[in-house]
């Protein structure tokens, strides 16, 4: 890469605490702020002694953090200075906002280096406004399904009628005696055959000994008026949570009903599906 001016010199330059001479003595330990340095290699150094640079390797060698002149020295001698100039590829101390993301490696930044507030640990994740907060702990306990095989019809004489239309009932033991029920039928509509105002939906029912009694728990979706003797609907979806107490067996039902205000009426339900879904609360 080119540069305008001076190249940079890369490298991590140090100064070694002043050294008093021992007299007798050809072995000194290097400190920089009174701790141990050691270099990269004796040519990785520039030694002054007496005011004459020396020739590493040859005038001291190195090992670890001492250094070894060729001889003896004596009384008088000054070990002027010593600089370390460290390894070449070593870019010492980054300067501040100089360090850019793709100079990172991947993995390289642990949860001790965050400066996020708040518990840092496996059970929480790191918001936006830079908090740690706990992660959600409902969890899936368990699920049934139960699910018709064919169109089913519920009929009425001019009363409120309810009918199994799942081809049966969920028999489900709960894993928990303080978790939530999600309980979904759904069904699309057939034919429809009435002489009067009518209306039909869909309804749970659930019994538990000691625990939840529902019973044709409901929701008008429709109603139809007049005298159509056949006609076809959208799809319905039925979805209601319940607070379960109990670890009994429970048993849950999904209806179509069906409520006229004259005479007969028949209502259609196409294949159905019934869900129970047990998560924690």
């Amino acid at each position: 890469m080119a540069y305008i001016g001076t190249k940079p010199t890369i490298g991590n330059f140090q100064i070694c605490d002043a050294i008093s001479v021992v007299n007798g003595q050809a072995a000194y330990t290097m400190q920089v702020g009174s701790v141990n340095v050691i270099p990269q290699s004796a040519n990785h150094m520039i030694v002054s002694l007496n005011g004459t640079i020396q020739k590493p390797n040859s005038s001291f060698t190195v090992s670890g953090s001492t250094i070894t002149f060729a001889s003896n020295l004596a009384t008088g001698d000054v070990i002027d200075f010593i600089q370390i100039l460290g390894d070449v590829l070593d870019l010492g101390v980054p300067s501040d906002a100089t360090v850019t993301t793709a100079k990172l490696a991947d993995s390289s930044v642990s949860l001790a280096k965050l400066t996020a507030t708040g518990t840092k640990d496996a059970t929480t994740f790191l918001r936006g406004d830079n908090t740690f907060a706990s992660a959600g702990t409902q969890a899936v306990l368990g699920t049934k399904t139960q699910q018709s095989t064919g169109n089913v019809n519920v009929a009425t004489g001019g009363t409120t009628v309810f009918g199994d239309i799942c081809g049966g009932n969920i028999v489900y033991t709960p894993s928990s005696n303080s978790s939530k029920l999600i309980v979904t039928v759904s069904t699309g509509l057939g034919a429809v055959n009435f002489a009067s105002d009518i209306g039909y939906g869909l309804a749970l029912s659930l019994a538990q000994s000691g625990g939840l009694s529902v019973t044709d728990d409901r929701r008008s979706l429709y109603g139809w008026y007049g005298g159509i003797t056949s006609a076809y609907g959208n799809d319905m979806t039925m979805v209601k949570v319940y607070d379960n107490s109990s670890t009994n067996q429970i048993t849950v039902t999904g209806k179509g009903y069906v409520y006229s205000e004259g005479s007969n009426a028949i209502v259609g339900f196409k294949e159905a599906s019934l869900t129970l879904l047990e998560v924690t609360a």
